[in-house]
C-alpha cells in the first residue's frame, strides 16, 4: 500500500496546557484561521479570523470590532446565563494539518488586554493591526484541542 492509499489515522486530541511541539508550532506559523461562534437560533456562524494561542495562560485570543456579529453572539450568549462565556471554537488549517480550540469566550475591553492581544497578533502574523478605536478581544479559555499537525498522535 503507497502512503497515498492509506488511510488517515484518527485526528488527535491534545492536551491544551501542554500541546507537542508541532502541534504549538504550528499555530505559530502565519495562518488565516475560522471562528465559529453560535447564533440565538443555534446555527453556527463562522467567520475568518486571526488567532494567537497562549497554551501556558489556556487561551486564544482573537481581536474583533465591537459592532461585529461574533462579538454579539458572545455577548448573546454570556446574557442568556452563560456566566461561563459563549461557546467557541478556532480551527485553522495548511494541506493536510489541521488545529481546533474549543472553548469558552468572554469579550474583554481592558486597553491592556487588548494591547497584549495586538502584540501577539503582530509576532504571528508580521504586522501591527491598524488602529482601531472600537477593537474589543475575544479571549477564548481553552478547554479541548483536537487536531492532526504533523508529529502529534494520530498525525
Amino acid at each position: 500500500m503507497t502512503p497515498s492509499q492509506r488511510p488517515d489515522p484518527p485526528s488527535a486530541r491534545i492536551d491544551p496546557r501542554r500541546p507537542p511541539e508541532p502541534y504549538l508550532s504550528f499555530w505559530r506559523e502565519r495562518h488565516l484561521c475560522t471562528l465559529t461562534t453560535l447564533r440565538p437560533d443555534g446555527t453556527p456562524h463562522v467567520v475568518p479570523v486571526g488567532v494567537t494561542y497562549d497554551p501556558e495562560a489556556g487561551v486564544a485570543r482573537v481581536l474583533a470590532r465591537k459592532t461585529s456579529r461574533k462579538v454579539a453572539h458572545i455577548l448573546a450568549a454570556a446574557d442568556g446565563g452563560g456566566a461561563a462565556g459563549a461557546r467557541v471554537a478556532v480551527c485553522q488549517f495548511a494541506g493536510r494539518r489541521w488545529a481546533t480550540l474549543e472553548g469558552r469566550a468572554t469579550i474583554r475591553t481592558e486597553p491592556a488586554a487588548i494591547e497584549e492581544a495586538e502584540l501577539r497578533y503582530e509576532e504571528r502574523y508580521e504586522r501591527r493591526p491598524s488602529p482601531n478605536p472600537d477593537r474589543v478581544l475575544i479571549e477564548i479559555k481553552v478547554t479541548r484541542a483536537l487536531g492532526k499537525a504533523g508529529g502529534t498522535p494520530g498525525a
